[in-house]
């Protein structure tokens, strides 16, 4: 009864709660937080120091007692009590500006599909210690399509390919629900670290995690470029240990890349081959939607299309698609509750 008097005064809200970032999405007024998954933590007094953006700004850079971390490791909680803290800190930041002491609001989550029923469990655990009253959990490549205004409900096949920070999931949609899927961990953290390999490798030249993905955003490709693009490595020359920097190409990224994207197609090519034939059909006329922060890379559409023979494009705002499809189960939760994922231990609704 209390949650619920309470409830009047919360705001539903949607959460992405992506491996590298998380987006907050608020019922009435849209997207309203886009921050780092990211905690620092004080290791002498266990302490959180700071959440978001100003932890982001810590990595790499905090002293020996201090650790900035990301509590999701491949799309899932490695550290319960971190994340919990996390989601309280959007939480209450969402209710910043209203007099809501307590808020307890009606929460929709997007994980990774094939998760294991301990990991939605986590999840919804973390959510409900954080505040919210009631938590519904929904696979990330379905809430992408509902967030691109795919027609889910229909009896017509749609392949989404989502590709976030920690794991990419591909999956075909029909009918409300998912009929084939693959979740594997090759996404932007595995592009990052392709980088710092490649740059050990070929020049001992060893990289931070940030400089890795500033490289990645400025000349990473999948597909050959009309025009070259070049930046600027710089690091810790691993023979003298003392500073050092290095110019490369995007053609020198793209091979770093390589074997990550080769991956990538296959298991798009293999969710495909898993597929009934009707549905094949449908996804050859109506295309692949890419969407998700690694469907970014240049080129990534095009050598996708030419390895499947399907026309493939990257949706509009795909960083933010996952957390729209999040905003649009809130507003009619009964119409899509087929599409939640649930938990054994959730309470069926009271009829």
């Amino acid at each position: 009864m209390i949650n619920k008097l309470l409830g009047y005064f919360s705001k539903d809200i949607g959460i992405d709660l992506g491996t590298a970032n998380t987006l907050v999405y608020v019922r009435g007024r849209g997207i309203v937080i886009n921050e780092p998954s990211v905690v620092a933590v004080n290791q002498k007094t266990g302490q959180i120091v700071a959440i978001g953006n100003d932890a982001k700004k810590m990595v790499g850079r905090t002293p020996a007692y201090i650790t900035a971390t990301r509590p999701l490791v491949e799309g899932v909680i490695s550290d319960f009590d971190t994340t919990e803290e996390m989601l309280r800190y959007f939480i209450q930041k969402v209710h910043k500006e209203t007099f809501s002491l307590f808020p307890r609001p009606r929460v929709v989550i997007g994980i990774p599909s094939e998760v294991t029923e301990v990991e939605r469990r986590a999840v919804e655990d973390a959510a409900r210690n954080a505040g919210a009253r009631e938590v519904y959990l929904i696979e990330e490549p379905m809430a992408a399509a509902i967030g691109v205004r795919l027609p889910v409900q229909e009896a017509i096949g749609s392949l989404v390919v989502d590709i976030g920070g920690g794991t990419s999931d591909i999956a075909v949609i029909s009918l409300g629900g998912i009929v084939v899927s693959k979740n594997l961990r090759i996404a932007g953290d595995r592009f990052n670290d392709d980088i710092i390999r490649f740059a050990r490798d070929e020049y001992k030249l060893l990289l931070g995690e940030r400089t890795a993905e500033d490289i990645k955003i400025a000349i990473g490709s999948a597909y050959e470029l009309e025009e070259p693009l070049e930046a600027v490595m710089r690091g810790r020359d691993l023979i003298t240990g003392l500073p050092k920097e290095v110019e490369v190409d995007d053609s020198e990224i793209r091979r770093a890349l390589q074997h990550s994207i080769k991956a990538l197609i296959s298991a798009i090519k293999g969710t495909i081959e898993a597929t009934p034939p009707e549905l094949v059909a449908d996804i050859m006329h109506r295309g692949i939607m890419l969407v998700g922060g690694g469907s970014l890379l240049r080129g990534l559409d095009k050598l996708v299309t030419d390895e499947t023979k399907i026309t493939t494009r990257v949706a509009e705002d795909p960083l933010t698609a996952v957390v729209r499809g999040t905003g649009i189960v809130l507003e009619d939760i009964e119409v899509v509750k087929g599409s939640l994922v649930g938990t054994e231990y959730q309470k069926p609704p009271i009829s």
